[in-house]
């Protein structure tokens, strides 16, 4: 995607747009870490992947995929700091999602925030921010 903007790093691995593959309006699988420390799978109907993440406790959430007929595509993983993370889960990303539970996380770059023009929580953390 020609509008995200990434500072490489090794903690932050972005999955490219894949063809024929719609992120958008349906089912998501999340699986999520329970305070006993085990996984959990629940399934959510959501608009878009953000809208996915936003359901849950970032820091809890280690996997969401959009399910797809016959097979789910990967839009989020985390193991520890590392991120794995589809460009259109990116594009709508809010620093205020990273910076409330995952500022330990390879999301969280402050070479990041200053490359999109961030200022608030409510800026874009990984496309360019217009001045107002």
């Amino acid at each position: 995607m020609k509008n995200l903007t990434v500072i490489p790093r090794k903690e932050l691995v972005v999955f490219p747009a894949l063809e024929g593959h719609a992120y958008g309006k349906g089912k998501y699988l999340v699986v999520t870490k329970c305070q006993a420390g085990f996984p959990t799978t629940s399934i959510t109907e959501a608009d878009s992947p953000i809208a996915a993440f936003r359901k849950y406790k970032p820091k809890a959430i280690m996997n969401i995929s959009k399910m797809n007929d016959g097979h789910n595509s990967t839009v989020f993983a985390r193991v520890g700091k590392k991120v794995w993370a589809a460009e259109e889960l990116l594009m709508e990303m809010e620093v205020g999602d990273i910076n409330q539970d995952l500022y330990n996380t390879g999301l969280y770059h402050q070479a990041q925030y200053a490359a999109v023009g961030a200022k608030t929580w409510a800026s874009k953390a990984y496309v360019k921010n217009s001045e107002k």
